[in-house]
């Protein structure tokens, strides 16, 4: 983060202080002192040390006081230290709750966590878990391919012949603009009763299953009405998979023809706008349907590609992007006479999500002129697909053409560098309506293995920008059993609710042959698909016996997690797979890189390493030490890990056997008790199956208590595990309150409350009316004090939290606290855990006024001296505080206590916020390091867009002149605008709309963006440290000391003396970013691997089926004719392109 340069501001006088004129701007040189790159020469008695310093700065007839000397600020620190000690001693209860674990120890076992075979178990059930859907899968796509060959082709096939659920009745019904209201749907659609399922967060009906068909498919069409027919039958395979696997989520068989039906059936998810769902560009599709590919898209930009024509090429480029998934690299480029690429990359890059934004960005910009060269973009195209220096798939190589068209067949080109083999497939793309001989494009996708596509319109360009994955399929097909191999795909939202899935996909494929003895079908019928929700494989994982800070996670081939505690998108977008790197989630070092590419790699492994952590409310880092643990999963793509801190090695597992004692313990429980022994918090946990959670505590014990009346801690229904532990730590807690807490008057040393926390469950708060201002969370794996305090030595101060956009704290109504917390360690023979937090709560006021006396030349029983005119002595923070400024500050820079009144309202505030010049001065001392990183899971509010005029954008407006040009209305071009002009203005939103809006996404309010965060965390400086920030005329003298078994860094400095001395501000609050430079990050990509198997050819493969398009020249009279049917008729519908080519299905 930059920091702006200082400003040297003018002295002005304060009571008994006289401003030092000192030459230049800059902090002093001392330890950690960083010295400017550049400047003028400093007067050699500014390089003294700032001991030396203090006798002039404190010279006779200047002062009648002195900056207090480093001994008498090391002496206050001292007393502040013993303070909080001898607080937590006698209130904390730490060593009495040793003691009292240890009198109870016959009521308790400790358990060992064994990394090595917790690891290998968790990943053994994820594996039974997944074959069990891939064995559904499996019968799925045997009987889908088998009911396919039986089926007879109905050429007269009527809409009143099937019978079926279409997901989408209901909202077309209420609908009356839709589709099917308009056409008089013949269809005999089902009704249906639905009953909610929890599992399924939806409403369901078991007894059938769902079709779902894209908008922009006309459903009468013979072809759809064929795939309705024999996909019907698979309804009987869907409930006998449930019938063997209750479990079982969402299968879904997505057909090629754009067909989607799913089983158990439930309405489709109306969206708010226009539909644009389609099975066939959702991530998991993409993936069953081909292997991974190296993609160069080449768009031609030469003069004669001007208006609408350029806006459909930049379009269908942006849709052409949405085909590719994170298996798949790619590069774009625009010709002329010459090639260059569209963006910032390069090479070959990975098609991720941020990478496709770059590349969709860059197309934005491109612009038309000069003359075609196909041999330009050919040649670069190929020489991207021959770079072996860089990261690539490997697998399928292809060239995707957009053009209006020419006459060049660039045969040479082709000759040099893709024949004979022709391991690089060629797809041409007409684009625009014209009069062009497009034989040409015909020719050189016919002779590279491709396909030859047009796109006239609009409505053409989402259905022929996936067409070419049907080509890409066929290796597949021909290579049989060999290529029916299960994959799992990333992370990503389901389309109906389900919330995040990863899905088991399954290609099928067309067994039918033309005749005896006739070639094998080479076409792809669709992909198979099962979802497994995530909750579903972290309930797999340990809960609780790895204590708050261990946890278990998993990655894929790309490194993006498959589990993690930090896998939290705030917001989903259904378009795109969730895709948050291990590195991403975590904090990045070298040993996380080493630990990712052995995971990767599927090899098995262990390793403890220092790493820095963030906090759970992201304000704090800590630097800890973590043992990791890996092993694959076999069958699958990922790998399993798990993560330990040393003190969750052990663990305690309650036996209490003694049914007296439950129900003892349990009294304590009861809100009745809460008055003599403190308030109770349990945590929100699934003790039993029938407990009914809630989210505020107080309701939740209640249920708790009432189920409670009904079942015994041993029942079945419940986890034995979490109950006795819970009721263990209720009596455990209890006996603190009676040995400790009810005895101690907590008034005398300013305490609002003393509390426990555990990691049974309990958070026990005393006394009963502090609960009243308990904000933290009852569970205590999710409080931050709680998770910190584990983590660090000694007493962990957290000051309340404060944003720098609210308004400061009101003291005058509310009490604030702030929490001092420690770990309880607990040493059993030759183990040694941390099984509870205990800790106290400061008084704000009280303790800012304590703070002042113990910072003080005075003991408690003296009263404050003042130092006469004729004597001298030092300051103080009590006396002197209008001069010196005395701060406690926490380990994340945030303010905790102040000698000024004033700045109690901004307890909790980064201090940069209450003094930006002295929280620079420690910065750039090293008392605080700096970590910057990105939060790639944001939501932020959508931009509204910019409004620049009432036109709508992007359509063509014809001048009077080209109206009486009788050249233009011949032209095949100048029909195009015409009718694009028309379609336009009724369809002009289709350019506008916003992918997550139209398809009726819920997060239409907020989308997911980039957020940059800082944190700051202890530097390397220990000891007590003077220094001088200097700023012109106005200086300023500090000491900082970092206080003992603490979290905290006491800081003494003079008051500043000129108001326009400002330093550069800090910033730790998080803000909206663009991320990392992705030009820069491309330059060295993250390891990867991609998928096991590739299918990119096969010997037999039938390449005559390229394509075939109508060139004719325009009539006159037919363009005359039609244009006054235009003119004096309704406007005609964009008719559905995919008859055009689905038929050569046929």
């Amino acid at each position: 983060m930059a920091v702006p340069p200082r400003t040297c501001g003018a002295s002005r006088p304060g009571p008994a202080r006289t401003a030092r004129p000192w030459p230049g701007c800059g902090p002093q040189p001392g330890p950690g002192t960083r010295r400017p790159a550049s400047g003028p020469p400093r007067p050699l008695w500014l390089l003294l040390p700032p001991l030396l310093l203090l006798p002039l700065l404190a010279a006779p007839g200047a002062s009648a006081y002195s900056f207090p000397q480093q001994h008498t600020m090391q002496h206050w620190a001292r007393r502040l230290e013993q303070e909080v000690d001898g607080v937590m001693r006698i209130f904390g209860g730490v060593h009495q709750l040793r003691e009292i674990y240890k009198d109870n120890r016959n009521l308790f076992e400790v358990q060992e966590n064994e990394p090595q075979k917790l690891v290998e178990k968790v990943a053994g059930d994820i594996e039974s878990l997944l074959d069990r859907k891939v064995q559904a899968l499996k019968r799925l796509a045997d009987a889908a391919e088998n009911f396919q060959k039986a089926h007879r082709w109905q050429d007269n096939i009527k809409e009143e012949d099937i019978v079926y659920y279409d997901a989408k009745a209901d909202a077309e019904l209420d609908d009356p603009e839709s589709e099917d209201m308009e056409r008089g749907s013949k269809a005999s659609t089902l009704r249906l009763d639905f009953i909610e399922d929890p599992n399924f967060k939806n409403k369901v009906n078991y007894s059938y299953a769902a079709v779902q068909i894209p908008t922009d498919i006309y459903k009468g069409s013979t072809v759809i009405l064929n795939e309705l027919n024999w996909t019907e039958a698979l309804e009987n395979v869907f409930m006998e998979n449930r019938r063997r696997d209750p479990t079982l989520l969402w299968q879904v068989f997505g057909s090629a023809t754009g067909v989607t039906r799913y089983y158990p059936a439930t309405p489709w998810r109306a969206p708010k706008k226009i539909d644009l769902y389609d099975v066939r560009r959702r991530p998991w599709y993409i993936q069953g349907a081909s292997s991974p590919k190296d993609m160069v898209i080449i768009v031609d930009v030469s003069g004669s590609v001007s208006g609408l024509t350029l806006k459909l090429m930049k379009t269908s480029v942006c849709e052409m992007l949405d085909t590719l998934s994170d298996d798949d690299y790619v590069n774009v480029a625009s010709f002329n006479e010459k090639a260059q690429p569209v963006s910032c990359f390069t090479h070959l890059v990975q098609a991720n999500v941020r990478n496709k934004k770059v590349f969709k960005e860059a197309v934005q910009s491109m612009v038309a002129k000069g003359t075609t060269g196909y041999k330009a973009g050919f040649e670069y195209a190929f020489d991207q697909l021959q770079n072996s220096n860089i990261t690539r798939a490997n697998c399928n190589k292809m060239i995707m053409m957009f053009t209006d068209g020419g006459e060049d067949r660039v045969q040479d080109v082709f000759e040099k560098y893709n024949w004979p083999n022709r391991t690089v497939r060629v797809f041409t793309f007409s684009v625009g309506q014209h009069n062009y001989d497009v034989t040409p494009l015909q020719w050189m996708a016919c002779a590279n293995k491709g396909y030859y596509f047009e796109i006239p319109s609009i409505g053409a360009i989402r259905i022929n920008t996936q067409e070419y994955l049907d080509v890409l399929g066929r290796p597949m097909v021909l290579a049989g059993k060999e290529a029916k191999q299960v994959q799992w795909t990333n992370v990503y939202e389901d389309a109906l609710g389900l919330g995040l899935v990863v899905t088991g996909t399954l290609p099928v494929f067309n067994l039918t042959q033309d005749g005896p003895g006739e070639k094998k079908n080479q076409l792809i019928l669709g992909v198979m698909g099962i979802d497994v929700a995530l909750n579903d494989i972290k309930r797999l994982t340990p809960n609780y016996t790895l204590g708050a800070n261990g946890y278990v996670f998993a990655i894929d081939l790309n490194g993006y997690v498959l589990l993690h505690p930090n896998l939290k998108p705030q917001t989903t977008n259904f378009r795109e797979p969730v895709t948050l790197d291990f590195l991403d989630a975590e904090l990045e070092d070298e040993n996380k890189e080493e630990i990712r590419r052995s995971m990767i790699d599927g090899n098995k492994g262990h390793r403890q390493i220092r790493t820095l952590v963030k906090s759970l409310d992201e304000r704090y880092i800590d630097e800890v030490t973590r043992n990791y643990t890996w092993v694959p999963i076999r069958s699958t793509n990922y790998s399993l890990g798990l993560v330990l801190p040393p003190y969750s090695t052990f663990y305690l597992q309650a036996n209490l056997s003694d049914q007296i004692l439950q129900v003892k313990y349990f009294e304590f429980l009861l809100p009745s008790s809460f008055e003599s022994e403190g308030h109770v918090f349990i945590a929100p946990r699934e003790y039993c199956k029938d407990l009914n959670a809630s989210d505020n505590n107080t309701e939740f014990l209640k249920n708790f208590i009432e189920l409670m009346e009904k079942v015994t801690p041993d029942s079945k229904q419940c986890n034995n595990f979490l109950l006795h532990n819970l009721i263990l730590d209720t009596g455990i807690t209890q006996q603190l309150v009676e040995r400790v807490w009810r005895d101690q008057d907590l008034n005398t040393y300013s305490l609002l409350a003393v509390f426990a926390a555990t990691d049974g469950g309990i958070t026990r708060v005393f006394p009963n009316k502090a609960a009243e201002d308990w904000t933290e969370n009852p569970e205590p794996f999710n409080a931050s004090f709680y998770r910190r305090s584990l983590d660090n030595h000694g007493y962990v101060f957290k000051p309340p939290h404060q944003d720098a956009l609210l308004r400061p704290l009101e003291l005058e109504n509310d009490t604030v606290g702030i929490l001092v917390s420690t770990a309880v360690e607990l040493s059993l023979g030759r183990h040694t855990l941390r099984p509870a937090v205990v800790g106290v709560k400061l008084d704000l006021e009280a303790w800012a006024e304590k703070f002042k006396v113990l910072a003080s030349n005075r003991t408690h029983q003296d009263q404050p001296q003042k130092c006469g005119p004729s004597s001298h002595c030092e300051m103080d923070c009590e006396v002197n505080n209008e001069d010196l400024l005395c701060v406690l500050i926490d380990d994340g820079g945030f303010l905790v206590l102040s000698n000024q009144n004033h700045q109690w309202d901004q307890v909790g505030r980064f201090f940069s916020e209450v003094d930006a010049n002295l929280m620079l001065a420690l910065y750039n001392n090293s008392f605080y390091t700096r970590k910057e990183s990105y939060d790639y899971q944001a939501a932020c509010a959508p931009q509204p867009p910019g409004n620049l005029g009432a036109a709508p954008r992007g359509v063509f407006v014809p001048t009077v002149a080209d109206f009486l040009n009788l050249a233009w209305w011949t032209s095949a071009a100048a029909w195009s605008l015409f009718q694009q002009l028309l379609y336009g203005l009724i369809y002009h939103s289709w350019f506008q709309a916003d992918p997550a809006e139209a398809e009726g996404s819920p997060e239409t309010r907020e989308s997911s963006c980039v957020m940059k965060q800082t944190q700051y965390y202890f530097g390397s400086v220990n000891a007590s440290y003077n220094a001088i920030i200097d700023c012109g005329n106005c200086s300023r003298l500090f000491h900082a000391q970092r206080l003992t078994n603490t979290n905290l860094l006491f800081v003494v400095a003079e008051k500043p003396l000129c108001s326009q001395c400002e330093a550069g501000r800090l910033l730790q609050k998080e803000t909206h970013s663009d991320g990392p430079e992705q030009c820069e990050l491309v330059q060295r990509p993250r390891y990867r691997r991609g998928p096991h198997i590739c299918f990119d050819y096969n010997a037999t493969e039938d390449t005559s089926d390229c394509g075939r398009g109508a060139s004719f020249p325009p009539s006159l009279g037919v363009l005359v004719s039609l244009q006054l049917l235009l003119l004096l008729g309704l406007p005609p519908r964009p008719q559905p392109q995919v008859l055009v080519h689905v038929s050569r299905r046929l």
